[in-house]
């Protein structure tokens, strides 16, 4: 694919958008047809699918990666629900964030607007094709979705659902297009875009987010990579702890929000650890332990390495996406919050505690876009938060930072109105 190319798919959604500036409900009616439509063809949908997943296994697909681009009749209901969900939102165009009379006579008035054309970098989540589309017709942009060869067959049948269901509302198809996941060079071609392209957002491996931030020409949004840590203190309530622990590494292993690395407080490693091992042995979890990790482990039946290695530097920077934890006994919060901030990549963090000074202390020490007290790192995620669905996970501070909704896809323009003023 051609720089050429990319830049015909720009023009044409940029056209779309101006000939389709949409009312809020005709947004609203768009996001339940889509929904209906992704229901109506779940069987289509779930058949393409299962072509994916059967050529993504003959190519060694791991498993993290075939739980991601795997497609069932509950996911599909999820997907669906996600966009009646956002339609239940408040209209993020048109907000006023800020209404003044200067000493001048001027009226200032700061809008939120669209961002304008959108390109979508991801791997594999067909589930994103519908998500970030939802959330950028409802904010007002259009989109480019360039997912995986992975995907392909998925991609390709979600996006043809929703260009038939923008003309069946007499609305441009090319408000949402499908950039060929058959050429690498379309990658590269979408990030030196500059001037078609208002914004790049990329979702997926730490590499792919870190190809696009590095080489893109136009502005990106960093999202997602996730080394999440639960750092467990010493007046940590027990019955809490190790549920939360259990939760946030079993319930879906190979998504960015699951925990790496818990932190145990040294006074609670005898009495606690014992039960979290036995907990996540239960769950087929294996372990990366400390030195003294390794020591109660052997005491209560584990063998090294059939249940566990010796944790190493790069299990510490390690992003598992698989049943696998690191734990570490620390001293205390402090060592708890240097090894966070030497290994964490500013995802979520969470600590669990009965001290409310501690929990503040952590806070305030953390440099994270999401932080959880007693509570899993899974709840860091937009239809979790109300979002209704989420376009990525910021980790950068500027413009957006955490799950990314319909206000995160918006910018500002100044509007100022006078009654014959000059300079």
């Amino acid at each position: 694919m051609t720089t050429e190319t990319i830049e015909e798919l720009a023009t044409r959604a940029k056209s779309a958008r101006k000939a389709a500036l949409l009312s809020y409900e005709k947004r609203v009616e768009l996001l339940h047809a889509i929904a209906d439509a992704i229901e109506a063809r779940s069987g289509e949908i779930l058949a393409a699918n299962q072509i994916d997943l059967a050529q993504g296994k003959s190519e060694g697909m791991s498993e993290p990666l075939q739980d991601r681009l795997a497609l069932t009749p509950a996911r599909i209901t999820a997907i669906a629900s996600a966009c009646r969900d956002i339609a239940k939102l408040a209209d993020p165009l048109g907000a006023i964030k800020s209404d003044r009379i200067a000493a001048n006579g001027l009226h200032l008035q700061e809008i939120t607007v669209p961002i304008g054309v959108v390109g979508m970098i991801y791997e594999a989540r067909p589930n994103v094709t519908v998500d970030a589309a939802a959330i950028l017709l409802a904010s007002g942009n259009a989109v480019l979705l360039r997912g995986s060869h992975s995907a392909k067959q998925s991609n390709q049948l979600l996006v043809a659902i929703m260009r038939e269901v923008l003309q069946s509302l007499a609305l441009p198809e090319d408000l949402v297009q499908l950039i060929s996941s058959q050429d690498r060079q379309s990658v590269t071609d979408l990030l030196k875009a500059r001037g078609y392209v208002d914004l790049v957002i990329p979702r997926g491996s730490g590499a792919l987010i870190e190809m696009v931030v590095t080489q893109a020409q136009v502005p990106t949004i960093e999202t997602g990579a996730g080394i999440c840590h639960i750092y467990i203190d010493q007046s940590a309530d027990q019955e809490k702890a190790i549920p939360i622990v259990v939760n946030a590494k079993v319930d879906r292993p190979s998504v960015c929000n699951a925990v790496e690395t818990v932190l145990i407080h040294q006074d609670r490693l005898a009495n606690l650890l014992p039960q979290l091992l036995a907990d996540l042995k239960r769950e087929k979890v294996f372990f990366h332990l400390d030195q003294s990790c390794a020591v109660i482990a052997r005491e209560n039946g584990l063998s090294e390495p059939d249940d566990f290695t010796i944790a190493t530097e790069e299990n510490w920077r390690s992003e598992y996406g698989t049943l696998e934890i690191n734990i570490k006994v620390v001293s205390d919060i402090d060592q708890a919050l240097d090894h966070i901030e030497k290994y964490g990549t500013h995802h979520t963090e969470a600590i669990i505690t009965e001290d409310l000074k501690a929990s503040q202390y952590f806070v305030s020490h953390s440099d994270s876009a999401a932080i959880m007290i007693n509570a899993s790192t899974r709840f860091t995620d937009g239809q979790e938060m109300g979002f209704g669905a989420e376009i990525g996970i910021s980790t950068q501070k500027l413009h957006a930072r955490g799950p990314m909704g319909l206000a995160a896809m918006t910018t500002t323009t100044w509007v100022v109105s006078g009654t014959g003023q000059i300079r």
